[in-house]
């Protein structure tokens, strides 16, 4: 049987190709009312999900909490009850089913967070705002129901010189019969946060705030644990605007009586009979008193409210912080370099060896035609580009949506990367000789090749840019990251020269007369290279099926292989010549349908990471948001390796660099904490940590110390750099 050229297979496989890109807009656009039902709204300041902890279901009599979880980028806070000088307290806004009514927050102790001459409670890091829930017993979900809809609507100021009004509304399907204590830890550190009351005093006198001078509070709290006497407490007010939170004040212990001189506001404006305080000493556990007032209250001013100046000032910089910040002309000249040498460095990426197998045939076949060559360099360069300015504005539109995402996030899809791994299962089995395209196709779908010669080398173009995506080469990650704060235009221009530097070495050589020449004259070598260049295809396979393993679990990974196996029995079915053609194949294609239908869930369905237990000391632990917090503050350094399954790049550096017994050595001799950060699955809180770093893709190599700037090493990281690190700490 004769053998067509290659390009003729991807006119044909640009279907495919093109329902891969559909299948993977589809799992990544949400609809419009699967976007609103989400639990988790990520900004560029904060993110906020809606947690639940019911350990023993939702029923009657057993315990049910709901809180929203907020984690802070560095810099910024949210607020406390009491705002303190300026501020807005968060609001949550419950719409429940009947028979559940939520209480109030259980707001755990704040911080004193000064601004200048101002003095403000709230907290930053990741803090969880508790709601206890009562459900009653005429709660009746029905018997068939399993799910209960929790909705709520938050509001929140978050500020650090600036303030940004935000708010979201979130929905969190609640299992009614079944455990919910994934959020556990966080609840219990919350209620562990939370003041505690004050003792009653052995004496019966009760703790009291007496007005002085008119413009002075004495304080007086008794009851308090024997352990504080004598050491220096922090005052938290319940109450705003009744005393000078910024101003100096004056305590002292008299026995186990606790006394403070507090100076009133000049702007106050409540006159409370009672004022309930939190007070915390230097172990950060808060005690809450209701002081009795004793005595007049001066003149107040007129209750304030958030004025018009004040409003319009907020959503001023609401609409500063939403609009992206165009780059100045040096700083967006060195992104598009950084993305022009990245993308010439990303032909040197094991992601992308199964394309230049292709594109080395596609050298043979033009080999002593200089205008057909040159017209192959430019039209695989314009579906470099094209391609590349295509996922950028696909990820910068999900960005603008709400969804975090980053660089590679097509693969994070189930979907996505078994119609890969079917593409490269039929380039490799056409190159191997098993079918040609023109046997197989209409004839006005195989003489597509012939009408236009270019499109071959166009959808070259379009595969190579499928398969580099999931790599970040070097200079790429910092022009990446940049593209988050760029408006939409520059951003895509930096995406243009990435797409540029992929393919300019091509472009480069097709207009280079000596590449041409140094390539032997077309001959029997050409059939043979051609079937040698299979191998990498069914290589990549490999190596896709093994990712799908990693986001669907074993049974996924084998329903793939399965249909695999079927698809390539229906190509070499429609190849058979008469009667054999007419029998197997519809019987092939029959029952390849009947298997996909049957065994696509398991393929596209992503598994649960299954909770992995601490491991010991020296060898790594998986990250989560709020590890390298809590190691920095126990003094271990911290080295995180952000990696995916499907990072060719990843895989390697974990084989290599980060398995060199010297690198391990020297991470166990500085007591360095291990984290591996895996986003082979979407996962937001791993996007929000690339996104603080700069970066949005992987891998990303960090190494944290207490008190110095976050360390990030190269893409391809060497034994070297890493011990040369580690030493510096």
């Amino acid at each position: 049987m004769p053998h067509r050229p290659l390009p003729r297979l991807l006119i044909t496989l640009f279907l495919i190709a093109a329902s891969a890109l559909l299948t993977s807009a589809r799992a990544q656009f949400p609809s419009k009312s699967a976007a609103a039902d989400t639990s988790v709204i990520t900004t560029p300041y904060v993110r906020a999900e809606l947690v639940a902890h019911a350990p023993q279901g939702v029923a009657p009599g057993q315990p049910l909490w709901l809180g929203l979880q907020i984690t802070h980028q560095p810099g910024w806070h949210t607020y406390w009850k009491n705002s303190g000088d300026s501020g807005l307290p968060t609001e949550l806004a419950w719409q429940l089913p009947p028979g559940l009514d939520a209480g109030e927050i259980a707001w755990p102790l704040p911080r004193k967070i000064p601004i200048g001459t101002l003095a403000n409670y709230g907290y930053e890091g990741t803090v969880l705002l508790p709601v206890p829930v009562a459900v009653a017993s005429t709660f009746a979900p029905g018997p068939l129901a399993q799910e209960a809809a929790i909705r709520l609507r938050a509001a929140w100021l978050v500020c650090r010189e600036e303030c940004i009004p935000e708010e979201g509304d979130f929905t969190l399907p609640l299992p009614i019969r079944s455990t919910t204590a994934l959020h556990g830890a966080a609840f219990d550190a919350a209620w562990a946060a939370q003041p505690r009351p004050v003792a009653a005093s052995e004496t019966g006198e009760g703790s009291q705030a007496r007005i002085a001078d008119g413009n002075t509070l004495h304080v007086s709290v008794r009851g308090l644990p024997e352990a504080l006497r004598g050491q220096t407490l922090e005052l938290f007010p319940e109450t705003a605007e009744v005393i000078e939170n910024a101003a100096q004040w004056t305590q002292a212990w008299d026995g186990g009586t606790w006394t403070g001189r507090v100076p009133l506001s000049a702007q106050r404006s409540a006159s409370p009979g009672v004022l309930p305080v939190v007070l915390a000493g230097p172990d950060r556990v808060g005690y809450r008193a209701e002081l009795k007032v004793l005595g007049d209250w001066p003149q107040g001013a007129t209750a304030a409210s958030v004025s018009p100046a004040l409003q319009a000032a907020l959503q001023a910089n609401a609409a500063r912080a939403a609009a992206p910040q165009a780059a100045s002309p040096l700083g967006l000249a060195a992104a598009l370099l950084g993305a022009l040498l990245g993308g010439l460095v990303l032909n040197l990426m094991p992601c992308v060896f199964p394309v230049l197998a292709i594109k080395v045939v596609g050298f043979t076949r033009h080999a002593q035609d200089r205008r057909a060559h040159r017209l192959s360099g430019m039209a695989y360069t314009a579906g470099v580009v094209l391609s590349f300015l295509l996922l950028g504005a696909l990820m910068l539109g999900l960005r603008a949506a709400g969804e975090a995402v980053g660089w590679g996030f097509q693969l994070q899809s189930p979907a996505v990367v078994a119609g890969l791994a079917a593409l490269f299962t039929l380039i490799g089995l056409n190159l191997a000789g098993v079918f040609e395209f023109v046997h197989v196709l209409p004839s006005s779908v195989a003489s597509l090749q012939a009408r236009h010669p270019v499109a071959d080398s166009f959808l070259t173009g379009v595969l190579a840019v499928a398969v580099a995506s999931p790599c970040t080469a070097p200079f790429m990650g910092a022009s990446l990251g940049l593209t988050a704060t760029l408006p939409a235009a520059q951003a895509l221009a930096v995406f243009a020269a990435l797409g540029l530097g992929l393919a300019l070495p091509y472009l480069a050589a097709s207009f280079v007369p000596a590449v041409a020449r140094a390539l032997p004259r077309p001959g029997a070598w050409m059939d043979t290279l051609r079937k040698f260049m299979a191998f990498p295809m069914f290589a990549t396979v490999a190596w896709l099926v093994w990712v799908l393993g990693q986001q669907s679990g074993i049974d996924g990974a084998g329903a793939l292989l399965a249909l695999l196996v079927l698809l390539a029995m229906c190509a070499w079915a429609l190849a058979l010549p008469g009667r054999a053609r007419a029998v197997i194949a519809p019987l092939s294609i029959a029952a390849a349908a009947y298997l996909a239908f049957v065994l696509m869930p398991n393929i596209i369905e992503t598994k649960e990471r299954q909770a992995q237990p601490a491991t010991v000391s020296g060898a790594w632990q998986p990250w989560s948001e709020d590890l390298p917090p809590q190691l920095l503050a126990q003094g271990r350094p911290v080295f995180v390796d952000f990696t995916a399954a499907w990072c060719v790049t990843c895989q390697y550096n974990k084989k290599t660099t980060l398995s060199n017994a010297d690198v391990l050595a020297d991470f166990a001799a500085r007591n360095v904490a291990l984290l591996r950060a895996d986003w082979t699955r979407r996962d937001p809180a791993i996007t929000a940590a690339l996104a603080r770093l700069g970066r949005s893709g992987v891998p990303v190599y960090v190494l944290y110390s207490a008190g110095k700037p976050p360390v990030v090493l190269t893409e391809i990281i060497g034994v070297d750099e890493v011990r040369a690190a580690i030493a510096r700490l």
